[in-house]
């Protein structure tokens, strides 16, 4: 859970939708020139937002801004005193699925720093109870999933998020009480993994930084039978999953695509990319006015 700071010119945030992947498979999928084409397609304007509103969402809407936002991509980090007290007297989901504590969480880096955005606390594993898949984050060995995705008939057990507002309900408090206390000096971001990171994660069932379950699936035909079968799941159901966000006060919402960097250029288009693309088609043609980074 370490702090990245982003700091996006106004050239870069006038295309509105882009992805927020690891940097070296961005960069290798830009080098196709199919690849270039089909990304600029992604990146549509999101519609104007007030021109005295926050700076971030002024940028993110394409328009002229006095200076680059800057804001802490990820939640408080092991870096503020504050935030350690209630690492260490509660486990991480009780600290991110309890609203008071959550909303306390999310505001401590804006009251110290005063960036152009505040992202809610939360993980990108936040959903995959909704759709049957549980996880806890142990400390010292991060994430585990007691019910790792092994075979189709895993997938073909995993739920549909159709009521996001009651499977998540401490969503909707944590960010319309966010969304209050910041009252439009600085810009709330939602977030999410991508559907290729989730799944990683899901077919590890921790944290395994080389990967090597769901690069073996990968290279099986019917492991990537799987793979794909899961992938779309995540993709059709995380868009329920911002929407809700969003209707909960989310003002832009941030895609991380956290384990890109184990995809070839090749790989990355088939197991990530068009699944990424798909989350963001469902949001905007939902949320058209709501930019996704």
């Amino acid at each position: 859970f370490g702090v990245a700071f982003s700091s996006c010119s106004r050239e870069a945030m006038a295309p509105a939708r882009a992805l927020s992947s690891s940097s070296s498979s961005s960069a290798a999928s830009r080098r196709s020139p199919a690849s270039s084409r089909r990304r600029h397609r992604v990146c549509a304007s999101s519609s104007s937002s007030p021109s005295d509103g926050p700076l971030l969402l002024r940028a993110a809407a394409g328009l002229p801004t006095e200076r680059s936002p800057v804001w802490l991509m990820r939640q408080a980090g092991r870096y503020m005193a504050e935030f350690r007290e209630y690492s260490n007297k509660y486990p991480f989901r009780q600290r991110s699925e309890t609203p008071e504590i959550a909303i306390e969480l999310s505001l401590q880096p804006y009251r110290a720093f005063k960036p152009d955005g505040v992202i809610f606390f939360s993980d990108i594993l936040t959903p995959l109870p909704s759709m049957g898949i549980e996880f806890d984050v142990i400390k010292g060995k991060g994430p585990q999933i007691s019910n790792p995705v092994n075979c189709i008939h895993c997938v073909e057990a995993l739920t549909p998020i159709d009521d996001p507002a009651s499977s998540t309900p401490f969503i909707q408090p944590i960010l319309s009480t966010l969304r209050a206390e910041i009252d439009d000096e600085t810009t709330l971001c939602g977030f999410i993994g991508t559907p290729w990171t989730l799944a990683a994660y899901s077919v590890e069932g921790s944290a395994d930084r080389h990967l090597v379950k769901t690069k073996a699936m990968m290279h099986k035909e019917d492991g990537r039978k799987v793979l794909h079968a899961l992938l779309s799941h995540y993709a059709d159901n995380l868009v329920a999953y911002c929407i809700h966000q969003i209707d909960s006060g989310a003002q832009v919402l941030q895609l991380f695509d956290s384990w890109a960097h184990h995809l070839s250029p090749a790989q990355f288009r088939e197991f990530s990319l068009p699944y990424a693309e798909r989350v963001m088609a469902g949001v905007g043609a939902a949320k058209p006015d709501v930019a996704v980074i």
